[in-house]
């Protein structure tokens, strides 16, 4: 009689145990899944949002250019240098986003470092 008391509790216990393990495998996968790719769609809305005229733009197929008209969902890009190669394309082609005065601002910054840095050799001796 004491071992039939003994299995139903150890098989009771087992079925919380999976239920609890089920649970953490939940979480785990809303922490380090669901939730960083939400994260990632705010910020891409946010880009999105923010994007203007004249903004720097890398498409999704790894070309840089210039933003030169916008519609609803589509986007009028510059590329190159010989102003001719215009091409329409649709908002969410657009990868990442670099605006005129943060480029202006990122150069000034990495002049100003390169200045402050000075010449070294191997051994940390100052070249000459």
């Amino acid at each position: 009689m004491s071992m039939d008391l003994f299995l139903a509790a150890t098989n009771g216990s087992s079925s919380i145990m999976l239920v609890v393990w089920i649970v953490v495998l939940f979480a785990f996968m809303y922490f380090f899944m669901i939730r960083p790719q939400q994260n990632e769609t705010k910020k891409k809305d946010a880009m999105m949002k923010a994007l203007e005229v004249g903004d720097t733009v890398l498409t999704t197929s790894g070309f840089y250019g210039v933003v030169i008209a916008m519609e609803d969902d589509t986007v009028i890009v510059e590329f190159g240098s010989n102003k001719n190669c215009r091409i329409p394309m649709q908002k969410s082609a657009i990868s990442a986003v670099e605006k005129p005065e943060d480029a202006v601002a990122s150069e000034t910054k990495a002049d100003a470092t390169e200045e402050k840095t000075e010449k070294k050799g191997l051994f940390g001796k100052k070249k000459d």
